[in-house]
Protein backbone atom coordinates (compact mmCIF):
# COMPACT_ATOMS: atom_id res chain seq x y z
CA UNK A 1 0.00 0.00 0.00
CA UNK A 2 1.46 3.59 -0.88
CA UNK A 3 1.61 5.82 1.86
CA UNK A 4 1.12 8.58 0.01
CA UNK A 5 -2.64 10.66 0.76
CA UNK A 6 -5.13 10.66 -2.72
CA UNK A 7 -5.36 14.11 -3.47
CA UNK A 8 -7.95 15.60 -6.19
CA UNK A 9 -9.70 12.80 -8.77
CA UNK A 10 -7.96 10.05 -6.68
CA UNK A 11 -10.38 10.52 -3.50
CA UNK A 12 -13.35 8.18 -4.68
CA UNK A 13 -16.29 9.18 -2.22
CA UNK A 14 -19.40 11.37 -1.87
CA UNK A 15 -18.83 13.81 0.24
CA UNK A 16 -15.78 14.94 2.74
CA UNK A 17 -15.41 16.61 6.08
CA UNK A 18 -13.50 19.69 4.48
CA UNK A 19 -10.58 21.94 6.00
CA UNK A 20 -9.75 25.25 4.92
CA UNK A 21 -6.17 26.33 3.62
CA UNK A 22 -5.81 28.13 7.11
CA UNK A 23 -7.09 25.09 8.66
CA UNK A 24 -10.27 26.49 9.52
CA UNK A 25 -13.21 24.06 9.32
CA UNK A 26 -15.61 24.38 6.31
CA UNK A 27 -17.45 21.18 7.23
CA UNK A 28 -18.93 18.11 5.25
CA UNK A 29 -19.33 19.08 1.78
CA UNK A 30 -19.91 16.76 -1.75
CA UNK A 31 -17.06 15.84 -3.16
CA UNK A 32 -17.47 17.84 -6.70
CA UNK A 33 -18.10 21.31 -4.51
CA UNK A 34 -14.54 20.52 -2.28
CA UNK A 35 -12.68 19.59 -5.87
CA UNK A 36 -14.72 22.94 -7.36
CA UNK A 37 -13.41 25.02 -4.11
CA UNK A 38 -9.82 23.52 -4.64
CA UNK A 39 -9.91 25.05 -8.43
CA UNK A 40 -11.06 28.15 -6.78
CA UNK A 41 -8.28 28.67 -4.87
CA UNK A 42 -5.26 27.10 -7.16
CA UNK A 43 -4.84 24.36 -4.48
CA UNK A 44 -4.97 20.55 -4.09
CA UNK A 45 -7.68 18.72 -2.57
CA UNK A 46 -5.76 16.44 -0.05
CA UNK A 47 -6.98 13.44 2.07
CA UNK A 48 -5.16 13.83 5.59
CA UNK A 49 -7.68 11.31 7.49
CA UNK A 50 -9.25 8.71 4.79
CA UNK A 51 -10.22 6.36 7.89
CA UNK A 52 -12.82 8.88 9.31
CA UNK A 53 -16.66 9.15 8.18
CA UNK A 54 -16.51 11.21 6.30
CA UNK A 55 -12.70 11.33 5.17
CA UNK A 56 -11.50 14.51 6.10
CA UNK A 57 -9.55 16.39 2.87
CA UNK A 58 -7.73 19.86 3.45
CA UNK A 59 -7.15 22.45 1.05
CA UNK A 60 -3.37 23.33 0.57
CA UNK A 61 -0.46 23.23 -2.05
CA UNK A 62 0.53 19.55 -2.13
CA UNK A 63 4.31 19.77 -3.71
CA UNK A 64 4.84 22.76 -1.25
CA UNK A 65 3.66 20.45 1.41
CA UNK A 66 5.89 17.41 0.69
CA UNK A 67 8.91 19.63 0.37
CA UNK A 68 7.93 21.04 3.48
CA UNK A 69 7.77 17.55 5.12
CA UNK A 70 10.93 16.51 3.20
CA UNK A 71 12.94 19.06 4.51
CA UNK A 72 11.78 18.78 8.34
CA UNK A 73 12.22 14.85 8.24
CA UNK A 74 16.30 16.23 6.96
CA UNK A 75 16.30 18.62 9.71
CA UNK A 76 15.45 15.90 12.26
CA UNK A 77 18.09 13.56 10.56
CA UNK A 78 20.79 15.96 10.99
CA UNK A 79 20.01 16.63 14.48
CA UNK A 80 19.58 12.92 15.92
CA UNK A 81 22.31 12.15 18.16
CA UNK A 82 24.28 8.92 18.01
CA UNK A 83 26.32 8.54 21.42
CA UNK A 84 29.42 7.26 20.29
CA UNK A 85 31.54 5.66 22.82
CA UNK A 86 34.90 6.76 22.40
CA UNK A 87 38.24 4.70 24.01
CA UNK A 88 41.35 5.77 25.41
CA UNK A 89 44.02 3.07 26.63
CA UNK A 90 46.40 4.05 29.92
CA UNK A 91 48.99 1.99 31.45
CA UNK A 92 49.35 2.07 35.16
CA UNK A 93 52.83 4.30 34.95
CA UNK A 94 52.12 6.88 32.64
CA UNK A 95 54.62 9.25 32.36
CA UNK A 96 52.99 12.74 33.47
CA UNK A 97 53.51 14.37 30.26
CA UNK A 98 51.02 11.31 28.26
CA UNK A 99 48.80 11.64 31.12
CA UNK A 100 47.80 15.12 30.67
CA UNK A 101 47.81 14.36 26.43
CA UNK A 102 45.43 11.81 27.28
CA UNK A 103 43.25 13.79 29.87
CA UNK A 104 43.17 16.44 27.03
CA UNK A 105 41.57 13.54 24.19
CA UNK A 106 39.46 12.88 27.63
CA UNK A 107 38.30 15.72 28.10
CA UNK A 108 37.85 17.03 24.00
CA UNK A 109 35.23 13.68 24.07
CA UNK A 110 33.13 14.67 26.89
CA UNK A 111 32.95 18.56 25.38
CA UNK A 112 31.39 16.77 21.86
CA UNK A 113 28.77 14.62 24.16
CA UNK A 114 30.09 11.23 23.95
CA UNK A 115 30.87 8.23 26.31
CA UNK A 116 34.62 7.42 26.99
CA UNK A 117 35.68 3.78 27.89
CA UNK A 118 39.03 4.11 30.06
CA UNK A 119 41.24 1.26 29.84
CA UNK A 120 44.18 0.46 32.17
CA UNK A 121 45.77 -2.08 30.31
CA UNK A 122 48.70 -4.43 33.59
CA UNK A 123 51.42 -6.05 31.78
CA UNK A 124 53.59 -8.64 33.75
CA UNK A 125 53.97 -7.80 37.75
CA UNK A 126 51.35 -4.30 37.33
CA UNK A 127 48.49 -7.55 37.46
CA UNK A 128 48.92 -7.63 41.13
CA UNK A 129 48.78 -4.16 42.07
CA UNK A 130 45.16 -3.42 40.92
CA UNK A 131 45.10 -0.47 43.18
CA UNK A 132 47.37 1.66 40.44
CA UNK A 133 44.84 1.00 38.32
CA UNK A 134 41.98 2.24 40.47
CA UNK A 135 44.31 4.95 41.99
CA UNK A 136 44.57 6.75 38.37
CA UNK A 137 41.05 5.72 37.26
CA UNK A 138 39.49 7.49 40.40
CA UNK A 139 42.23 11.22 39.58
CA UNK A 140 41.42 10.76 36.01
CA UNK A 141 37.41 11.02 36.88
CA UNK A 142 38.25 13.76 39.47
CA UNK A 143 40.63 15.64 37.13
CA UNK A 144 37.52 15.77 34.23
CA UNK A 145 34.38 15.86 36.58
CA UNK A 146 33.08 19.34 35.55
CA UNK A 147 32.56 17.95 32.11
CA UNK A 148 31.56 14.25 32.88
CA UNK A 149 30.60 11.40 35.50
CA UNK A 150 31.57 8.28 36.52
CA UNK A 151 29.02 5.79 34.45
CA UNK A 152 30.44 2.93 35.03
CA UNK A 153 33.14 2.12 38.14
CA UNK A 154 36.10 0.51 37.64
CA UNK A 155 36.07 -3.03 37.25
CA UNK A 156 38.72 -5.47 36.45
CA UNK A 157 38.53 -7.61 33.20
CA UNK A 158 41.29 -9.81 32.50
CA UNK A 159 44.95 -7.73 32.26
CA UNK A 160 42.46 -4.47 32.18
CA UNK A 161 40.51 -2.42 34.42
CA UNK A 162 37.50 -0.24 32.81
CA UNK A 163 35.97 2.59 33.75
CA UNK A 164 32.96 4.68 31.40
CA UNK A 165 32.71 8.07 31.87
CA UNK A 166 29.43 9.86 30.45
CA UNK A 167 29.24 13.82 29.61
CA UNK A 168 27.39 15.90 31.43
CA UNK A 169 26.02 17.35 28.22
CA UNK A 170 23.92 15.92 25.61
CA UNK A 171 24.88 14.82 22.24
CA UNK A 172 22.29 17.23 20.89
CA UNK A 173 23.55 20.30 23.35
CA UNK A 174 27.36 19.50 22.13
CA UNK A 175 26.40 19.40 18.26
CA UNK A 176 24.41 22.47 18.63
CA UNK A 177 27.30 24.70 20.45
CA UNK A 178 29.91 23.16 17.95
CA UNK A 179 27.61 24.49 14.85
CA UNK A 180 27.18 27.79 16.78
CA UNK A 181 31.25 28.33 17.10
CA UNK A 182 31.64 27.39 13.79
CA UNK A 183 29.15 30.27 12.47
CA UNK A 184 31.03 32.81 15.00
CA UNK A 185 34.61 31.64 13.58
CA UNK A 186 33.04 32.29 10.29
CA UNK A 187 31.72 35.98 10.82
CA UNK A 188 34.80 36.72 12.77
CA UNK A 189 36.71 35.81 9.72
CA UNK A 190 34.52 37.74 7.58
CA UNK A 191 34.90 40.94 9.59
CA UNK A 192 39.10 40.17 9.39
CA UNK A 193 38.53 40.29 5.74
CA UNK A 194 36.46 43.23 5.39
CA UNK A 195 38.55 45.16 8.06
CA UNK A 196 41.42 45.94 5.80
CA UNK A 197 39.41 47.47 3.09
CA UNK A 198 37.50 49.76 5.82
CA UNK A 199 40.95 50.84 7.17
CA UNK A 200 42.19 51.98 3.69
CA UNK A 201 38.89 53.87 2.87
CA UNK A 202 39.73 55.29 6.36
Amino acid sequence: MSAEPRINDRIRVPEVRLVGPSGEQVGIVPLAKALELAQEYDLDLVEVAATARPPVCKLMDYGKFKYESAMKAREARKNQAHTVIKEMKLRPKIDPHDYDTKKGHVERFLKQGDKVKITIMFRGREQSRPELGRRLLQRLAEDVQELGFVESTPKQDGRNMIMVLGPHKKKTEAMAEAREAQAARKAERRGDDTAPAERAEA
